[in-house]
């Protein structure tokens, strides 16, 4: 806590001069008592699927936090767990960083939230997932004072490697009735009912990081039961259905682009369908193709998909009933969105896959695949690990009674999760330097998305970078430019103010533009890289800040 201290109180400048806040944005967050915040990451979570982004899964818990609340139409993950964990958590493009990909290390003036929110008088709790590869995970390092860190995501039932505070916990037996959802929320919640008892005079930070949706398809069986025939009439009617919603709703405009029927997930290899029978499919060819014995089986994992999705829903309806006991909510700040879209992968890991296993049991383990993948992210192309729409849009609701008047409102300002530490830190009323570990840290990227609460269309980004594994974007104002790994030297280029589908390539009728904005995101992707190398223990550097 002193080195923490210490490193706050030298020369400062206010976060609101240069994250977009602004001393007016900090004066109405601070003018009581600071806020506490509530992130909740979901995983692999497609952005139709809540209901509220219009999804057919009952999802009333956050349906009722959009309702009362803002919904972001225009947010950006990094199409990837780690990548988007990393960001989040730190404040940096991943590669500022070194961990996309990962280099087993951070740099020594690397940050983690609670570094920055304990000098402030925050307690912070974390449970769930934890993913950022090469960070202090303890409870004394990150900052947390309490965290139940989850590293089995492979098994929902019976984790054998989690942690409560650093200590190992014993892996879970069979007919316990463990499921990590539920746990998570279990422990985020007895983590606010201590901060009640013993702590209710500071303000929190609570990070709760599920893995659902994410493969394996491990649902209890009464959730599943509430799915079972839903998903019979297809993932071509249910994008129509989704699409639909999402116009009438006014949250979205854009066209359905068609399946590609040719597209094959990343990593397939052709020895899965072996290992998962006749009915899975390795493309997300028109439904009505496929054979009966792959509709029911391929049914099954949606509904197995859309019961996790659920549960988590509830588990969210706890946390936030916890909240309301505790008289918190009106002064939360609470902030859902999911790491990257819906996966199409098709694998089996874990205990692998056993035939004649009831589907989303333990014994089991299924993907939601390409075509399904495809209905979760509806309206939008592709999927987790690429670089278009589909792979890195995320729903975003916040919720905070005390500070957003507006209930039910849409804003479509762009933003992406390195935006969550600037407006953390504006809401907070943080003053920091630019120095941690003797170390100089380059300007956070992002942009408080706190002006946003108060009206849309308040929050300008110079530019959002992507890179993972191969796949580049770049968007400016509403142009983006995107090359899929798949075709290297091929970028598009894409109006979002009228296409977000991503269907009208205008690369070749303005190639100017898409020649500029590739050569920005050349220029980027130097200079994040760059700012990586670690700086000799004691020294400080001058990290160069991009240009706007």
């Amino acid at each position: 806590m002193l080195k923490w201290f210490l490193s706050f109180i030298g020369v400062s400048a206010s976060i609101g001069l240069w994250l977009g806040g602004g001393p007016a944005a900090l004066a109405a967050a601070t003018k009581d008592a600071p806020p506490n915040f509530v992130i909740i990451l979901a995983d692999d979570m497609g952005f139709s699927d809540p209901g509220c982004y219009g999804g057919e899964i009952q999802t009333p818990n956050l349906d009722r936090l959009a309702a009362n609340g803002l919904r972001f139409t225009q947010f950006y993950n990094t199409a990837r767990c780690w990548p988007t964990r990393s960001s989040l958590l730190t404040g940096y493009y991943a590669q500022q960083i070194g961990m996309d990909p990962p280099k087993g290390k951070l740099p020594p003036w690397t940050r983690v939230l609670p570094h920055y929110l304990k000098p402030l008088g925050y307690r912070c709790y974390h449970s769930g997932k934890w993913h950022l590869m090469g960070a202090p995970r303890s409870v004394v390092d990150g900052g947390f004072d309490h965290s139940y860190r989850f590293e089995d995501s492979d098994r929902y039932f019976l984790p054998s490697r989690h942690f409560e505070d650093d200590r190992p916990l014993p892996p879970v037996k069979p007919d316990s009735g463990y499921y990590a959802t539920t746990a998570f929320a279990d422990h985020a919640i007895n983590y606010l009912q201590d901060h009640a008892t013993n702590h209710a005079a500071e303000p929190f930070f609570l990070y709760l990081a599920f893995i659902s949706p994410h493969f394996p398809l491990h649902a209890l069986p009464e959730d599943i039961a509430r799915y079972r025939d839903r998903y019979l009439a297809g993932w071509d009617v249910i994008r129509e259905q989704r699409s639909q919603r999402l116009r009438q709703t006014g949250l979205l405009d854009c066209a359905l682009p068609p399946l590609d029927p040719t597209f094959t997930p990343r990593y397939f290899k052709p020895e899965v369908l072996e290992q998962l029978g006749p009915g899975e499919a390795e493309h997300p060819v028109p439904w009505e193709t496929l054979t009966a014995e792959q509709k029911t089986f391929q049914a099954t994992k949606m509904a197995i998909h859309a019961a996790m999705v659920d549960r988590m829903d509830r588990e969210i309806g706890r946390v936030v009933d916890q909240l309301r006991a505790m008289n918190a909510l009106d002064n939360t700040v609470i902030f859902f969105l999911s790491d990257n879209g819906a996966d199409a992968t098709l694998m089996v890991r874990g205990e692998g896959h056993d035939r004649s296993a009831p589907p989303g049991s333990w014994r089991s383990f299924l993907c939601i695949g390409p075509g399904w993948a495809s209905a979760s992210n509806t309206p939008f192309r592709w999927h987790k690990i690429w670089t278009h729409e589909g792979g890195i849009s995320t729903p975003l609701i916040v919720h905070w009674p005390k500070g957003i008047k507006a209930r039910g409102e849409f804003r479509h300002d762009p933003g992406h999760v390195t935006d969550f530490a600037p407006t953390l830190l504006d809401l907070a009323g943080a003053h920091i330097t630019n120095t941690w570990n003797g170390a100089a840290a380059p300007p956070l990227p992002g942009r408080s998305l706190v002006p946003a609460f108060h009206k849309d269309g308040a929050v300008e980004h110079d530019f959002i970078f992507f890179q993972h594994e191969g796949n580049r974007a770049l968007r400016m104002g509403n142009w983006k430019v995107v090359s899929a790994q798949e075709n290297r030297d091929q970028w598009e280029l894409y109006d979002l103010a009228k296409d977000r589908s991503e269907l009208h390539d205008l690369a070749a009728q303005q190639p100017d533009r898409a020649l500029r904005m590739e050569s920005r995101w050349k220029e980027l992707e130097t200079t994040f890289r760059s700012q990586y190398a670690p700086a000799s223990p004691g020294r400080a550097t001058s990290p160069k800040r991009p240009s706007p």
